[in-house]
């Protein structure tokens, strides 16, 4: 039996309908424990997204599991190494959502340069123009699927891209048409308008933006944060926006998630928080759908080993 325990898109559910595997769609299973640790003990495949935490005291409770799907990109919360232990094949969706995440990136670059919402309250039209991106200088730091796809749109648009990545080396073929110039941390810091991070969270990227490094950004900079909320340190930013020295922040990942609505980074008028939307397109969410599922049904037709 699969069990879907969050939301699927209908593509998948329809995917998993056609397969002839009897299957539980339960999205909001995650939200009863009792429930899932039932449901789990006759389970030999589990979908989840990102709220259920897949690991040992979980895998405990479903002794024919095969597969784990994970209806996304990363993977915080999978214990890779309880589902190795066991035997359990792990599918979810690299690059699936890659597009929609470095759209939202642009769509933040247009609000913070021109905040069209304020224009459209009036006022001072002077005041209200705001400025243009051509020849302005974009750092990224994370240079994967999301992070080159950011660089070419953001070349488009006659942005000078910068770029730390400490997987990329500067002769990679890769990075040529994205026309990244590959700098130290330091240095994206230091050079960088608007700063777009797009790196993965582990031991030695958490907290990879702290107090130091904020006040290291250039002056006036702005910051748009789509990958975890960890990487950055919410007091110090807060300490920034409010001091003057950065402009803005466009936030779609926090830390906790959501963040409280009493979190003084809420109340800043120049912080804009979104609820982790940028990869939940409606074209992303299919795509995550169908691979997933069809990932977990090619587990499943495998013969046993």
């Amino acid at each position: 039996m699969i069990l879907v325990a969050e939301e699927l898109d209908p593509q998948g559910l329809d995917l998993l309908r056609r397969s002839g595997y009897p299957f539980r769609y339960l999205p909001e299973l995650w939200r009863e424990p009792e429930k899932l640790l039932a449901e789990l003990a006759s389970a030999t495949a589990l979908i989840v997204r990102n709220r259920l935490r897949v690991d040992r005291v979980l895998l405990e409770a479903a002794p024919r599991l095969r597969v784990v799907g994970r209806l996304g990109v990363g993977l915080d919360n999978v214990d890779r190494q309880a589902l190795e232990a066991r035997g359990i094949a792990l599918v979810y969706a690299p690059g699936a959502n890659a597009l929609g995440v470095a759209e939202y990136v642009l769509a933040a670059l247009f609000h913070l340069a021109r905040d069209l919402p304020r224009a459209a309250r009036g006022g001072d039209r002077l005041a209200l123009g705001g400025f243009e991106l051509s020849g302005k200088t974009l750092g990224l730091v994370g240079l994967g699927e999301v992070g080159l796809r950011v660089a070419y749109r953001a070349r488009a648009l006659g942005m000078r891209v910068v770029g730390h990545d400490p997987l990329r080396r500067p002769w990679e073929a890769a990075l040529e048409p994205g026309g990244v110039e590959l700098l130290p941390l330091e240095g994206v810091l230091a050079e960088a308008q608007f700063l777009s991070l797009h790196a993965p969270l582990t031991p030695e990227t958490r907290g990879l933006l702290g107090r130091e490094a904020l006040f290291r950004m250039r002056p006036g900079a702005y910051l748009i944060n789509t990958a975890r909320g960890e990487l950055v340190d919410h007091e110090a930013l807060y300490e920034a926006l409010k001091g003057g020295h950065l402009a803005g922040a466009v936030l779609d990942v926090t830390h906790p998630e959501p963040l409280p609505e009493d979190h003084p980074l809420r109340g800043l008028g120049g912080c804009l928080i979104t609820p982790h939307v940028a990869g939940l397109t409606r074209e992303a969410q299919a795509r995550v759908g169908e691979r997933v599922v069809q990932g977990v049904l090619e587990v499943l037709r495998a013969p046993e080993s």
